[in-house]
């Protein structure tokens, strides 16, 4: 499955150069269930925030990951207003990466399907497998792995352990959380060798395990996320949102007047994928 389907039936909206589907909780949900169903979707999905966005607007390769992904859904609330902004369709939440990962753990146990855990410590690993069974009847967890930190070929004997337990497993949906740009990269470079779907979920083993806390509701709804994430650990996020968060308005202000490159060519390639209304000769022939 390479997404074009999806692309062409669900409204999306470019940001920054990186296609971003316009959906709801519910919508994604049924549409990445549905895909996990079939057999061997070979497909993925990322979960899209300013720091992702703005890293693809200057990384082409990372852009083409995100590009790539049978969905990319609005991760954070800046997302949500850029959509108000450039007149997208108006949405009423974002579809947050951790929440979204619960409700397709729900959806999963309530289908029957099976699912897998790619990232996370080993400690982490065995404390999430735990938790998401207590607080979700019925779910299947068909195994867990936890990577080495460090870059490895694409021929890596442990790589492709994993790869070969991954397929086994029975799993029809992997949770990948290897944090971006990395688990981005690693779906769109082996999604051709991983027959489940795989959905990047960044910091949500963390989250879900109980090992790093997620920021008050009052704060998600208010786009402060970041704030609270920086307050907690400015050492390493400090440059993220230094940088990256004033680079977003001003990226988002050029494309609302249509000065941002990428953004002008997404439009026309999404454009040239729709299906061509025929002409009214070509109707009465």
């Amino acid at each position: 499955m390479n997404g074009t389907d999806y692309r062409v039936a669900i409204q999306q909206l470019p940001i920054l150069g990186t296609r971003i589907a316009s959906v709801t909780y519910d919508e994604a949900v049924a549409s990445i269930i549905d895909a996990a169903s079939a057999p061997a979707p070979h497909a993925y999905v990322c979960a899209c925030n300013v720091h992702t966005v703005s890293m693809a607007r200057r990384d082409p390769l990372y852009r083409a990951a995100l590009n790539g992904a049978f969905m990319s859904v609005p991760d954070g609330m800046p997302l949500v207003w850029a959509h108000k902004i450039l007149g997208g369709r108006p949405l009423p939440d974002r579809v947050y990466g951790p929440t979204l990962m619960l409700k397709l753990c729900e959806a999963a146990a309530h289908k029957g399907i099976a699912i897998f855990l790619y990232g996370g410590t080993p400690d982490v690993a065995s404390q999430l497998s735990e938790a998401l069974t207590s607080r979700i009847a019925g779910l299947k967890i068909a195994g867990a792995i936890s990577p080495p930190f460090q870059a490895r070929a694409d021929d890596d004997p442990t790589l492709l352990a994993e790869i070969q337990q991954m397929n086994s497993s029975g799993a029809k949906l992997v949770f990948v959380a290897l944090g971006a740009p990395k688990q981005e990269l690693f779906m769109h470079r082996h999604a051709a060798r991983i027959a489940p779907l795989m959905v990047g979920v960044g910091a949500a083993f963390n989250f879900h395990a109980g090992k790093v806390p997620q920021a008050p509701p009052w704060m998600q709804d208010r786009g402060l996320e970041w704030l609270y994430r920086f307050c907690a650990e400015p050492r390493r996020l400090w440059s993220r949102y230094l940088f990256y968060n004033p680079y977003f308005i001003a990226r988002l202000m050029l494309q609302r007047i249509g000065l941002d490159g990428p953004s002008r060519e997404l439009v026309r390639e999404m454009a040239a994928q729709l299906p061509r209304t025929p002409t009214a000769k070509e109707t009465r022939a």
